[in-house]
């Protein structure tokens, strides 16, 4: 990593786990700030980081009520929680309310940083920085709304484009049935709905539909897009 470093705060109450990050992150550039509670967290959001790292598990707030003041205070800051908890109802309530991705402990620093790096370019995404979005050999034009994959031109029904743009405006980070069905019909909507649109997109934009590349099933709890390249 070049340039200024990036400033993470890493929450966690487990002293092994903070040092581990702290000379995992650290090795890769990252500025590391730490919190062993939710009261310091708060305190250190005045630093600014670009990126939080949470544990769910603290002795003080509530992971997700921790996570909720965070959102409010800081709508784009991305989130990266880290739990014990692998339960899916609690994965999809910390996504629900605004983290970017969830790794279960014991976890594997690279997947960490691959994560992490995911969510840094959604956030720019967001920003606006990418009107063309690229992974591999898929590519989407948001302001023509041309799809390719390779030198072929896509041709999408409205539905499954629409479907394409959330998860392309949020590639990278995992989308849950809830939000998906909200976005794109009105929440009450089967699931099943979904499911199928899926597949149809995964025909038309995947080399091989049965092991995608690009269209991620998070299991029980929603789809990723593979973030950009």
């Amino acid at each position: 990593m070049t340039g200024v470093p990036i400033k993470v705060l890493v929450i966690d109450d487990e002293p092994p786990i903070r040092k581990l990050l702290r000379m995992g992150l650290g090795t890769q550039g990252y500025d590391i700030l730490e919190a062993s509670n939710g009261k310091i967290a708060l305190e250190l959001l005045a630093h600014q980081p670009a990126l939080i790292i949470l544990d769910l598990g603290l002795p003080d707030i509530q992971g997700h009520e921790l996570l909720r003041i965070i959102r409010a205070r800081n709508a784009h800051v991305p989130v990266v929680v880290l739990s014990s908890r692998g339960d899916e109802a609690g994965k999809v309530q910390a996504l629900d309310l605004g983290a970017d991705d969830y790794l279960t402990k014991p976890f594997g620093m690279e997947e960490l940083l691959a994560r992490m790096r995911a969510a840094l370019r959604h956030q720019l995404q967001v920003q606006g920085e990418r009107p063309v979005f690229h992974a591999g050999s898929l590519a989407v034009d948001l302001v023509r709304r041309i799809v390719k994959v390779g030198d072929k031109d896509v041709k999408l029904s409205p539905k499954e484009y629409e479907l394409l743009r959330v998860l392309v405006q949020h590639a990278g980070k995992v989308l849950t049935h809830r939000f998906l069905l909200k976005e794109l019909w009105d929440e009450l909507t089967d699931a099943q709905y979904l499911r199928v649109y899926v597949r149809q997109l995964r025909q038309k934009i995947e080399p091989d539909p049965e092991r995608p590349q690009f269209l991620l099933t998070e299991t029980g709890i929603g789809y990723r897009l593979r973030a950009p390249d």
